[in-house]
Order: structure tokens, then sequence, then C-alpha cells
């Protein structure tokens, strides 16, 4: 037994020693949160207080400006209806979709989830330049009406509003399936045949049980979509600038590229609009979502409900995969093809076709490869830091889900709620002077495209490691514990081969969406800081079609291969870890 001023002694040792370690702990928490404030909510705010200030007083002068322009309303009026009809139009073709996977005995279903994400995957402006190619001059529809002429009909313009709702719609209607597809299998098969035994019609079912329980789950991915299509720089700007037609993302781009002496003013106010937009969708969408997590804990039935006569089920089968060939495939088969053209508008005969479009991207124009080193690079750095920032903010989060981690995420939330040119903005007014004094030389560099990807796509990060850590069960690394197992062996031997999938799953998405980003650059990029979006973005712009869908078609083939690859490479992990489990 220790004598008593040695016990004493010991004990003071102790809190000394706990204190000093509380206090490094917690400087380090409070440092790292002031961090999170400064990178991803300054930005904002700074944006904010450029709406409100003029010549360093607080004013509403600028709003009052911007709302009284003669411009200004028309620009708001597009980008209402293009945005609530292309929302529109994508929950009627997800939760079609959605019901027939669900209930419907077709075959193929697997192949058919494949073709039904192929138009989200791919980036939206690569989309929007296969539908041109699709609907433009020697292309199929083109084709087919100079060969059954029928009087007036005429291949859909698709620079035009229609044309720009149109292809939102398609190429986000994906966002809505994926909302409501488990929540149609979710929903009780009992209470369906309840209804049926008291002589309930299939309208009534549909109208008062089916309809009722997936509301959430169409709010939720309409939501979703809608905020995607307000987001979208890339469809309004190929098929709207040219066409003189502005919606508030195209509108604050060109309000920033003109570089007027109000410019960077009038957009902040724009910016702030649009803001506001999204972030009230968000918060809705947010709030929907949660109210229908009271079905999570539901099992999904996978089984068919309503079974079609083989005759009839091969009509519908035949029609669902037209639908799909002819909005997931075909169009980027008509730009590949385009891309082998020699010059745009020519017919499509053997003469006329070559590889000079790809020989000069590969080897001639130096700005491609350059643009394409710049992407991978940008891409490879940001799923690196994002991974290990989001996957360690995941754990804690995680682990303590304390208000200030709830508030964490919050922020780093924003900048993703934010459409892609406010945020790009907000980039340039924080970067440019930081702080007062201070002037670390990043705008024009590659260095702000670098902080504007992180700033952007943590969150996706931390949500997708988030997912895994959750379907772990706690047991394991409590059971790790108790056997003495240290922390390395513990994350080693259990945690990270268990988490590997959904952390990579989620870096994957990061660097994919990283690698393709062109709303956010088309305001940020510099002399030799070009990336692969802002290239096809500038040939198609200045007229270089050809161009344009050769260098679309090499990302989409590209992007196909990557997919394999990670879905051969997650199947393998997948085997290796059940058998590591097995043999223990």
């Amino acid at each position: 037994m220790l004598p008593k001023h040695q016990e004493t002694l010991r004990k003071v040792r102790n809190t000394s020693s706990f204190s000093f370690s509380s206090i490094v702990k917690n400087g380090w928490a409070i440092l790292g949160f002031l961090m999170i404030i400064f990178i991803f909510l300054l930005p904002v705010i700074r944006l904010i207080w450029l709406s409100i200030t003029s010549e360093g007083e607080l004013s509403l002068q600028l709003y009052l400006e911007v709302l009284t322009a003669p411009a200004t309303w028309p620009v708001i009026k597009n980008t209402v209806w293009v945005v609530v009809f292309s929302s529109l139009l994508a929950i009627g073709m997800g939760v079609g979709m959605a019901w027939v996977m669900a209930y419907v005995n077709i075959r193929g279903k697997k192949w058919m989830n494949l073709f039904i994400f192929l138009p989200f995957i791919v980036p939206s402006y690569i989309t929007t330049l296969a539908w041109v190619q699709f609907f433009g001059n020697n292309g199929p529809i083109d084709y087919l009406l100079e060969s059954f002429p029928l009087g007036s009909i005429s291949a859909p313009n698709l620079y035009s509003i229609q044309g720009i709702i149109f292809v939102l719609g398609i190429s986000h209607y994906p966002l809505v399936y994926l909302f409501t597809v488990d929540v149609f299998r979710k929903i009780p098969r009992d209470l369906e045949q309840a209804a049926n035994v008291s002589g309930a019609s299939k309208r009534t079912v549909f109208l008062k049980i089916i309809f009722p329980m997936t509301l959430p789950g169409i709010a939720g991915g309409g939501l979703l979509a809608f905020l995607s299509n307000l987001d979208n720089f890339g469809i309004p700007a190929f098929l709207g600038i040219p066409a003189n037609i502005r919606v508030l993302s195209t509108y604050i781009y060109e309000q920033i590229i003109g570089y007027g002496p109000s410019a960077f003013a009038r957009a902040s106010v724009l910016s702030v609009f649009l803001g506001i937009i999204a972030l009230i969708g968000t918060l809705i969408q947010w709030f929907v979502v949660r109210k229908s997590n009271v079905n999570e804990t539901a099992k999904r039935d996978m089984e068919p409900r309503y079974y079609l006569s083989p005759i009839w089920r091969s009509v519908a089968e035949i029609g669902i995969w037209s639908f799909l060939l002819v909005s997931s495939l075909v169009p980027f088969i008509v730009m590949a093809a385009t891309s082998f053209i020699k010059a745009y508008g020519v017919s499509f005969k053997w003469e006329n076709l070559s590889l000079k479009n790809y020989r000069y991207l590969l080897f001639e124009d130096q700005k491609v490869m350059q643009a394409v080193g710049n992407s991978l690079s940008l891409a490879l750095i940001t799923l690196v830091i994002c991974a290990v920032v989001g996957t360690f903010l995941a754990y804690l989060r995680f682990k303590r889900n304390s208000i200030t981690m709830r508030i964490v995420e919050m922020i780093l939330t924003i900048p993703y709620a934010l459409p892609g040119t406010v945020l790009a903005l907000c980039m340039i007014l924080m970067w440019v002077q930081p702080i007062l004094g201070w002037k670390p030389g990043v705008y024009g560099t590659i260095w702000i495209l670098l902080i504007a990807y992180i700033t952007r796509f943590l969150v996706l990060q931390l949500r997708g490691s988030l997912t895994a850590f959750t379907q772990i069960d706690p047991t394991m690394e409590e059971a790790a514990q108790t056997a003495g197992a240290s922390h390395l062996a513990k994350w080693s031997r259990i945690l990270l081969p268990l988490l590997l999938p959904g952390v990579i799953g989620g870096a994957l998405l990061v660097g994919l969406t990283a690698l393709t980003e062109l709303t956010v650059s088309s305001l940020l990029w510099s002399s030799g800081a070009e990336t692969i979006g802002v290239v096809i973005f500038s040939f198609e712009q200045a007229g270089y079609s050809t161009y344009s869908t050769a260098f679309s078609s090499l990302i989409v083939l590209a992007i196909l291969i990557g997919g394999v690859i990670f879905m051969w490479m997650e199947n393998v992990w997948k085997k290796r870890v059940l058998r590591h489990h097995d043999s223990n």
C-alpha cells in the first residue's frame, strides 16, 4: 500500500494529466469547428453581406435595382417554368417506372435498372449533347421523317424551353425512381389483400392505400429532382444560351463573366434568390424524407403483385425496353457515331467518316490532354481528402450524436445544397481575400477549383461513410474492446473490411462528380486550369460540335469501363470478406 503523500501525489498527477489532455482535446475540437465555419460557412455569409451593402453601408438598394430591371422577371419566369414542369415530368416517369419495377412480373429487372440509371450517371451536359445529335440534322429522327414524310411534322427543337424541360426531366427521373421503388416494395401486401377482400376496386386500393403511403417517397424524390433541375447549369447553358433563353443559373453566369462595375453585386443578389429557393427546397426535402423513415424497418417485398399473361407481359417488356433504349442508350450511340463525321452537318456516309476528331483531341490540341490531367488530379486529390476527412467526421457523428456534430453536418450540407453558380461566386468573394490584408493568390489558379470541389463534395463522403457505419453491428466493436484489441487491430481487422465498400462507394461518387464537374468550374477556371467539362463546353459554344461529341464519347466510355471495374472489384472484395469471416 502506498504512503499517504505518494497516493495524494499520484492523484494530483492523474488529475493534471486528465485536465491537460482534455484541454488539448477540446482545443483541437474548437479549432476544427472554427475551420469548418471558415471554409464552409463564411463564403456564404460574405455573399449575403455583399448583396445587402452599398458603399460600405447596409442597404437593400441592390435588391431594388435587380427586381426593377427589365431582364429579371423574364429570367425568373423562365426558371419557374422550366424547373416546375421538368420536375413534374421527372416525377411522372420516375413514379411510373418504380410502380412497374416493384409490382409487375416483368423479366430482366436487373438490366433494366442499369439502363434507368445511365442518364443520371453520365454528366448532364454530355446527355444534352447526345439528345442534340439524336434530334439534330442527319440524326435518326430526321432520317425517319425524311424516309416516311408525315406532313408538317418535324424533329423537335431542343433549343427551346420545351427542349430544356424535356432533357432536364429525362436526366433526373432516376432520382424519383430511386426514392419511390423501395417505398412501393415496403407497402405491406396484407393491406392490399384486406382491401380486395372487402370489395375495394384496384383504383380504390391505389388511391386510398398505395398512393398515401408512397406520397413521402414521391415528395422526397420530386423535391430532389426539383433541386437538381434548379441547380443544373449544363442543360440550360447548352440549349438555352444559343437560343437566348436564360434561367437564373445561366443569368448569374453571364453577369459574372461580364465583369461590369456592379456585376458581382448584381450576381450576389440573384444568387441569394436562387440560394433561398434551393435551401427551402432542401429543408422541405429533408423533412419529408425524415417523415418517410417510418417504413425503414419494413422488409422489402421483392415478389410481383400484378401478374400479366405471357402475351401482355411480352408487350409490356417490349414497351419498357423501347423506352429505356431510346431514353438511355440510343442517344449516346448516335453521339458516338456523330463523333466520326468529318464536319458537322454532313450526311452520315462512309466517305464522310474519319478519325480526325479523335486525332485532334488526343494528339494535336494540348489543352484537351491538359484538361484531362487537371480533372484527374483534382478528382483524385478531392477523393482522398474527402475520404479521410469525411470518414473521420462520419465516425464522430456516429459515435457522438451531439448537437455540435449535427450543426457540423448542417454546415457541410450548405455548399452542396446551394446551386453551383452560387457556390462559385461564394468561392470568388471568399478566396480573393479570405482575411483582411491576406491575399493567398489562389483565385485564378487551379487551387481554387480544388478548394471549391472539397467544399462542395465533402458532404457526399460524410453521408456515404455514415451509412456504412450504421450498417455495422456495434457489438462487434464492443467485443473487440472487451477482448483487449488495440485501436489499430480493431480498425484493420474488423471495422475497415466492413466499412471499405461503403467508404469506397462514397469516395468514387465524389471522384466521379469532381471529374466531370462543370457548373462550379465554368466560373472558376483560368488559363492552364481548364477541366474536362470546361473544354467540352468551350467546344460547343465555339461551334466545334464534332470535337465536343468526340470528347464526350471518350468520357462516357471511360465512365462505363470504370463502373464495370468497380462492380468487379466490389464483388471480389465481398467474397474475400465473407471467406475471412467464415474462416474465423
